[in-house]
């Protein structure tokens, strides 16, 4: 009787033990070791979409064809941007001269000053730079043009256990997830590093969803998700230790009252031990 009492204490006691045991799965890349090589199957370029805003420059040698090829914004008395590309932000163009913005529309084309209608959409940063440049020459319009082309609103948005949730612009070619998180200030202590969601803009009202695993590095990097595009929506839901420690009223972590109980029930664990020893 004694020993179906004792074992019956002992597996309270680990029960209890193991709700307070450390949290699993928080360290990234575990299984990397010193030399460790991570490749990934294919880089993802960020490719123009429709609604795009860019910012393309045609440099030569000859001023006035610059300002040909490049457009200005004007503004009127009240300050306001009347060219038919709009500015988005501080390196917008004004009257002083600075180039505007492209907006790519949504046959992914822009109207390009005495060339016309260029499409555009699916094409990177470099080829839309070439495209022009090839173009200029064959109108025999410039000789050696230079083109520069930049993303001017290229953004995706991170949400739920990071640090710093929100939206984020860049202008880069490249930019991974880890990139991203690291933009976001690092997941939470409660974030679910195995099982990270991405959903992908596809136009049309379509989204694709990937899921992702931090913990594993070569499984991330074979990722198509590796990679990210604008417009990315990364969420990272709570691990199941955050999800026990809510109640219905609203993430609210378990009360002081609940500790009381719990370190009532361990002295009750206790004393029944020392009933049971003597």
């Amino acid at each position: 009787m004694r020993l179906k009492a004792m074992s019956g204490v002992i597996l309270a006691a680990a029960l209890l033990l193991g709700s307070c045991s450390t949290p699993k799965n928080i360290t990234y890349f575990p299984e990397l070791n010193n030399g460790s090589i991570v490749r990934a199957e294919k880089m993802l370029d960020i490719r123009v979409k429709p609604e795009d805003k860019l910012s393309i420059v045609v440099s030569t040698q000859d001023p006035n064809l610059n300002s040909l090829f490049n457009l200005v914004t004007t503004q009127n008395r009240l300050n306001q941007t009347t060219s038919s590309t709009k500015s988005v932000d501080n390196q917008s163009s004004n009257s002083s001269g600075q180039v505007s913005y492209y907006t790519v529309d949504s046959y992914g084309d822009i109207d390009f000053p005495v060339l016309g209608k260029l499409h555009i959409s699916g094409l990177t940063r470099e080829q839309i730079a070439g495209k022009i440049a090839e173009d200029l020459m064959k109108a025999n319009l410039v000789k050696d043009p230079i083109v520069t082309v930049e993303f001017a609103n290229t953004g995706i948005s991170i949400l739920g256990e990071v640090k710093a949730p929100g939206r984020y612009e860049f202008n880069r070619d490249h930019l991974t997830i880890v990139d991203a998180i690291a933009m976001a200030g690092d997941l939470t202590m409660n974030g679910l590093r195995e099982n990270i969601l991405v959903m992908r803009n596809l136009g049309d009202g379509r989204q694709e969803a990937y899921r992702v695993n931090l913990l594993n590095a070569q499984e991330l990097a074979s990722s198509p998700a590796y990679y990210l595009q604008q417009e990315d929506l990364i969420y990272v839901e709570p691990n199941d230790k955050a999800k026990r420690e809510t109640t219905p009223n609203g993430n609210t972590p378990y009360t002081p009252a609940f500790w009381v109980s719990m370190g009532s029930f361990g002295i009750t664990i206790a004393t029944l031990i020392i009933t049971l020893t003597k």
